[in-house]
């Protein structure tokens, strides 16, 4: 994909604002700006949307600021592109391609079986099956969870923390239109999992939900190969990093944090969808439960 800002950003860096000289790398290399409320985290964002109007700005909860060894640039890869402890890259690739077609196969027939709505769009777009797998955590695939909500981005990046701080990542993606942006520009694509998920999928329209992957998409392990991996790392279209501050009352009225219930309904709440992928995930195995290293 194409970095953000070949031409300077207007953004937030730790020593605060800047509008000149400020680059992707620069970004990626910060520490991030601390905020100490929600409030505070929203007259930021509104700023840098003012300034920077030629984005659509998408948000990414983290409970912690990967950043790769060498460079230490903050990373933001795909799950199927990050190392897995005991299967390194590029060696475990060709696994995880081969397990991602397995449970596309799966997804069609239990969508089918239980008469979900759009069953042919499923058949068709190989992207939105990968949408499915990759928002309800089924397998690794090419494509990174983010959402429009700047709320449900740092209500994620709060859950089970153990630290006194998270990250939210402001992401610059080109214009949206439709339930799937291409742009041959930026080689990027937006999927708008509220456009192609059933109603009966609760999750993504909760969340809403947005997911990015390269244009064209990387489908098989043999397309991975004309690219470096350092360019399949949607730190490329970082725009800002916030750090946000919990030592005091981050969250407080009128601002509450979302409650994990209300963005991860169970399948017991009418969440169809979501019984579907329990039981392809029993399909898979459970060597699904891999642990990653987003370092690498």
């Amino acid at each position: 994909m194409e970095v953000i800002g070949t031409a300077a950003l207007s953004t937030f860096l730790s020593t605060g604002w800047r509008d000149t000289l400020v680059t992707n790398d620069d970004i990626r290399r910060d520490s991030g700006y601390s905020v100490k409320s929600f409030s505070d985290l929203v007259s930021c964002v509104a700023k840098l949307a003012f300034y920077n109007q030629d984005h659509v700005l998408l948000y990414r909860g983290q409970n912690q600021d990967f950043k790769n060894g060498a460079t230490q640039r903050s990373v933001l890869k795909p799950t199927i592109f990050r190392a897995i402890y005991g299967d390194p890259l590029p060696t475990g690739l060709p696994k995880r391609f081969a397990r991602l077609a397995l449970a596309e196969k799966h997804l069609v027939q239990e969508w089918g079986s239980i008469g979900l709505e759009e069953l042919s769009r499923i058949e068709r777009h190989r992207i939105l099956r990968w949408s499915i797998l990759q928002h309800y955590e089924v397998c690794a695939t090419p494509l990174l969870d983010v959402t429009n909500s700047l709320r449900v981005a740092a209500s994620i990046a709060s859950f089970g923390r153990a630290r006194r701080q998270a990250f939210v990542y402001v992401l610059g993606v080109p214009q949206l239109s439709g339930a799937i942006t291409a742009s041959a520009e930026a080689d990027l694509q937006i999927v708008r999992l509220s456009s192609i998920c059933p109603p009966s999928a609760k999750r993504p329209h909760f969340q809403d939900g947005y997911l990015v992957t390269e244009y064209p998409e990387i489908q098989t392990y043999d397309d991975r190969q004309h690219y470096k991996i350092t360019e399949i790392d949607f730190g490329r279209r970082l725009l800002a990093k916030f750090r946000l501050e919990f030592q005091g009352a981050f969250w407080a009225d009128p601002f509450p944090r979302l409650r994990k219930a209300a963005l991860f309904p169970k399948e017991t709440e009418g969440d169809k969808l979501a019984m579907v992928v329990e039981s392809i995930k029993a399909k898979l195995g459970d060597d699904l439960s891999e642990l990653t290293d987003p370092n690498l």
